[in-house]
């Protein structure tokens, strides 16, 4: 019999699209990949180590892992914090993230009884062509870098993977083409920092996004997060790849803080002023734009008024989306010796409250724009809801419709009836000609 493997992902797009290729390739070697912890004989937790609260519910995962399972811990953890985890957990198996193919060696070595560490910092990128099973059937998520250029004084990523190493547009132009002829209608091109890509290759995000535009087929792209100091000299070129009608109307531009001095201390390479140019030049062009941030509250060296200006920097800009953390110093980082202007737990707390109510509030508010709007959407996944499906409409706002048929893949037209906070809420508008729903496929 087959033995069987559990994988558990955590994290990030990056992290997600590093377990399609552990599956696929497992899958390829001949394991029988399942669902069930219990009915597995080696569960991978292939891992995040981003933040203090998410590697804490790994290790109490682990912790409550079924008995007598072989345990691999994969992913960024490892590298991250291997010292705890070999305090804390029992594990057969440690290797780093992006681990490709080499996944199917670490597997029969560890279910043949021997203990397998492993982290050493891989120089080459897994290969685009691996086998990979998509987590989502009309999703593909594409890497097109690993690593990035920043050095992020809170930021333990890049020691765990890395300096940056960018894919060949050709490798992910095929990718996309693969992708497509076997399913695939909507693509994530994802990194740590998309707006790094290519220039250890001589290319970059915007030239990446003309090929990938003309591409044969009917497709969606949805382009991953950007470090603001890295869009600047490529900005002209790359609002102009966003024209594109392929390209959803989505900005992931994190701001991290709404004070100069606290994002000098961050090493964040970027003024207040440089951001808020960036996401005007965006929305003069895409006024229907959705933008996304993502701010820290707590850091070292935050006063009172410097937590003030990210709030005002937030009503003026009015992100669709942020995300709110509190600061978590982080091993292996430069915040994590910082022992001088430490703000209180309690306090970090209540900034993070206020922060989190003030970005509701927002969302909210430019949510409630869009009722009344009818145009196209792509359905791309199955809402909680019996009955609900979630498609994105050209700018990626969510629309949640209900429907007894299968809409994943389809695009049909809808009326926003309703908005909340992180959705919209619409139905179908039948074709006059025929009273049909009008589904496309694409």
């Amino acid at each position: 019999m087959p033995q069987k493997v559990h994988i558990k992902n955590y994290g990030c797009s990056s992290n997600i699209a590093d377990g399609e290729t552990l599956s696929g390739c497992l899958k390829q070697a001949g394991y029988t990949l399942t669902t069930s912890e219990t009915e597995a004989d080696l569960i991978i937790y292939n891992s995040c180590a981003v933040k203090g609260p998410t590697e804490n519910r790994i290790i109490d995962d682990i912790k409550g892992a079924p008995k007598n399972k072989k345990i691999v811990v994969a992913g960024c953890l490892p590298k991250i914090s291997f010292e705890r985890l070999s305090r804390e957990v029992y594990f057969d198996g440690a290797v780093g993230p992006a681990l490709g193919g080499e996944i199917v060696d670490v597997v029969g070595r560890v279910l043949a009884g021997e203990k397998v560490t492993d982290l050493a910092s891989k120089k080459e990128n897994p290969l685009l062509s691996l086998p990979h099973q998509r987590t989502n059937p009309v999703v593909s998520i594409v890497p097109i870098n690993f690593g990035c250029l920043g050095s992020c004084a809170y930021c333990c990523v890049v020691q765990a993977r890395g300096h940056l190493r960018s894919y060949s547009i050709k490798d992910i132009t095929e990718r996309v083409e693969a992708d497509f002829d076997s399913g695939a209608r909507e693509f994530w091109l994802t990194s740590q920092d998309t707006a790094s890509y290519g220039r250890d290759v001589k290319a970059d995000l915007a030239a990446l996004l003309v090929a990938v535009g003309g591409l044969k087929g009917d497709f969606r792209v949805r382009v991953g997060m950007m470090t603001p100091n890295l869009v600047t000299d490529i900005e002209e070129r790359l609002i102009c790849a966003f024209e594109s009608e392929r390209v959803f109307k989505f900005l992931h531009l994190p701001i991290q803080s709404g004070d100069n001095t606290v994002l000098k201390n961050m090493r964040r390479f970027y003024t207040v002023e440089q951001f808020k140019a960036t996401v005007e030049a965006f929305r003069e062009t895409f006024p229907d734009l959705t933008v996304a941030t993502d701010i820290i509250v707590g850091y070292p060296g935050e006063t009172e008024q410097a937590f003030e200006n990210t709030l005002q920097l937030l009503r003026e800009v009015e992100p669709d989306i942020t995300n709110v953390s509190k600061f978590f110093a982080r091993p292996k980082t430069a915040a994590w010796g910082i022992r001088e202007g430490l703000v209180d737990k309690e306090e970090t707390k209540r900034r993070s409250t206020i922060a989190a109510e003030l970005a509701k509030q927002i969302s909210a508010k430019r949510n409630q724009r869009w009722v009344g709007w009818v145009g196209q959407v792509f359905f791309d996944e199955k809402g909680k809801v019996e009955g609900s499906w979630i498609g994105r409409n050209f700018a990626y706002k969510p629309v949640v419709v209900k429907s007894s048929e299968e809409l994943r893949g389809k695009v049909c037209k809808v009326e926003v009836t309703a908005a909340a906070q992180t959705y919209l809420r619409g139905r179908f508008v039948k074709e006059e000609r025929d009273g049909e729903l009008g589904y496309v496929a694409i």
